[in-house]
């Protein structure tokens, strides 16, 4: 992989880890370590907040199609942003639940792990060390007898 790739995908990590913690964690609860983000705040308008709330997280969907993330990984990413959805679709239970399943951070975590497992390179190849040093053992053995022979 070269290296302009390999900035293209560090730079699309970067944009959605900004997006993600933006709506997902961007606001501290106030005496406990919970954040909320503004996802959250949006959902809680009747109606079109959820809505609002399902094209934001659409965003992160679209980012892993522009890097051609696997069908796998957009699957897994669509069925994250259903659920957080459908769950903030429930009455009062809705709105907690979309404060707590945060999609878009579960989905910027699976488009990391993908384009991390691209950005791998081949192993480096180790020298065989132990095999070189076991025949500079034995030839030098093979030396030493030849030379006590003559």
């Amino acid at each position: 992989m070269d290296e302009q790739e390999r900035q293209r995908y560090q730079a699309v990590l970067e944009r959605l880890d900004r997006f993600s913690t933006w709506t997902d964690s961007s606001i501290g609860i106030p005496f406990t370590r919970f954040r909320i983000g503004l996802e959250a705040i949006i959902g809680l308008i009747p109606g079109i907040g959820d809505v609002v709330g399902l094209v934001l997280s659409s965003y992160v969907l679209l980012q892993a199609q522009k890097v051609g993330a696997s069908g796998k990984v957009k699957r897994r990413m669509v069925r994250n942003i259903l659920v957080d959805f459908l769950g903030g679709l429930l009455p009062v239970v809705g709105d907690a639940f979309d404060a707590v399943f945060k999609a878009n951070t579960r989905n910027t975590r699976l488009l990391r792990e993908y384009l991390y497992e691209q950005l791998e390179e081949e192993p480096k190849q180790r020298f065989p060390w132990w095999p070189f040093l076991g025949l500079c053992v034995l030839f030098a053995v093979i030396t030493a007898v030849v030379m006590w022979i003559w």
